[in-house]
């Protein structure tokens, strides 16, 4: 058996129902069989079936749940609302465990550590951020879960090692055992409610990952919002010990971000100025600032010294399509923000920048540019491509000059010879759409990627500068 590759002990003779069989199903039901355990898989893709050995597959809806240990269910397949699957109404009926390959993980690697980040918004920058900080610090980590690689697909990392996993709500439903030695509560807000029957629900989900683990367990809770501020003070006192972040207030006995960008560290008492946040390029905005206060508690509670910390922070390339940035020519930066697919991620990122060049459209959500408005003033030209190009138009009014480029071809080379053409300080090309990208592009990854290689045909710059 490879070294590099997990292995659960304890569980050789014992039957998995396996359901679902993309990223995380597939590896989980081969750790499975490498571990000795017989696995009886189901998925209602025929693709999805086709990926994986023929001989395990059985439609579960037809099994003996007697017979059957667990349940392992991929976290995409609703547990409970808005109608729970057949094969989890059968599990829970059986008195049978309803678990995820997280749950897996933490049974085959019980002497790594555990930092799992969750929150509504920014939990793959933080996860990202954090993975990076501890691997320039020389730590031994794995980093996966909801992003990235399925946690059944990571190296084992043994007893120095550290596995960064960012959880969905989703996959904290499917996960009974607390497992995280650090928990990160990053905000919450409405999302996900027809998966978990409304906010009580998802709150409750989001709460899951606070559940103590051991004394030693350290929480750490956002504390912008008010479902957080609730849990904090529900749970603090109890035996997780809690530090409360926020970039809108000082936290006492925490740490947060002042009004002028300084990272401040109160975690022990007297309150110590850590950095100025304005000065990592890659982290811009208050939203990004809550992702790097929390990283910073979470690489202090793991021994990194602050120089460590900020070292990690100015090294940190950016997460690909979330501000991300592809290069710098005569002053102007151009910015992939390809996942911004909705108004409100794209105002994250129009909060940041002023002189916007800025590149919109796609397929629209629900309310179009609503709520954008106190930004209008930032941009200096619109560039609107696909579907929504003629509604977008009607929506901004004129608020600042537009052309409709259609195609984002088109839009990369207009707004690069205008930006240039202008040099107005401070100057971004900023792709964020506020769409989806369904209408020319099968997702916002592969829009993001052809924008990066128009940025590099235009500019002549190979990578970020």
């Amino acid at each position: 058996m490879s070294e590099l590759s997990l292995h659960i002990p304890g569980i050789a003779g014992h039957t998995y129902a396996v359901l679902g069989l993309g990223r995380s199903g597939a590896a989980t039901a081969e750790t499975l069989i490498r571990s000795g355990a017989r696995v009886l898989a189901w998925d209602d893709s025929e693709t999805a079936r086709a990926m994986v050995p023929a001989d395990i597959l059985i439609d579960l809806k037809t099994v003996d749940f007697a017979e059957i240990d667990a349940l392992v269910m991929s976290p995409g397949i609703p547990l409970t609302h808005p109608v729970p699957h057949p094969v989890a109404l059968a599990a829970k009926a059986a008195g049978k465990p309803i678990i995820s390959d997280i749950e897996l993980l933490a049974l085959a690697q019980p002497q790594a550590r555990f930092v799992c980040i969750t929150g509504t918004n920014g939990k793959s920058t933080t996860t990202t951020l954090i993975a990076h900080m501890l691997k320039a610090a020389g730590r031994k980590v794995e980093v996966g879960g909801n992003l990235g690689q399925a946690a059944l697909s990571l190296a084992p990392v043994g007893i120095d090692g550290i596995y960064v996993l960012e959880l969905s709500s989703y996959q904290l439903d499917i996960t009974p055992t607390p497992i995280a030695d650090i928990a990160l509560l990053l905000n919450i807000t409405p999302d996900h409610l027809d998966r978990h029957g409304g906010m009580a629900g998802y709150i409750a989900a989001k709460e899951l990952i606070l559940r103590a683990k051991g004394k030693s367990s350290l929480g750490i809770v956002g504390q912008d919002d008010e479902p957080c501020r609730q849990l904090f003070a529900k749970l603090k006192g109890g035996e997780r010990r809690l530090i409360p972040i926020s970039v809108e207030q000082p936290a006492s006995g925490g740490a947060y971000v002042d009004k002028n960008g300084l990272l401040i560290d109160a975690v022990r008492g007297a309150a110590t100025t850590v950095l100025d946040l304005k000065s990592i390029a890659r982290l811009p905005g208050k939203h990004n600032w809550q992702n790097a206060v929390a990283a910073y508690v979470t690489g202090k509670a793991l021994g990194l010294s602050a120089e460590a910390i900020v070292a990690g922070f100015e090294s940190y390339p950016g997460l690909a399509h979330r501000q991300e940035l592809i290069a710098t020519v005569n002053g102007v930066r151009y910015i992939n923000d390809s996942k911004a697919t909705n108004a409100d991620a794209a105002e994250k990122a129009l909060a940041c920048y002023d002189n916007v060049y800025w590149i919109l459209g796609g397929k629209a959500k629900e309310g179009g540019l609503a709520g954008l408005e106190p930004y209008y003033n930032r941009i200096r030209h619109g560039f609107l491509i696909g579907e929504a190009a003629p509604a977008f138009l009607k929506q901004i009014n004129r608020a600042f000059p537009t052309t409709i480029s259609g195609t984002l071809d088109k839009a990369v080379a207009e707004a690069h010879a205008l930006a240039q053409r202008e040099k107005k300080p401070g100057a971004v090309v900023l792709l964020s759409p506020a769409c989806a990208s369904f209408d020319q592009y099968p997702n916002f990854e592969i829009r993001g990627s052809r924008f990066r290689a128009l940025v590099e045909q235009a500019t002549g710059v190979k990578g970020a500068a």
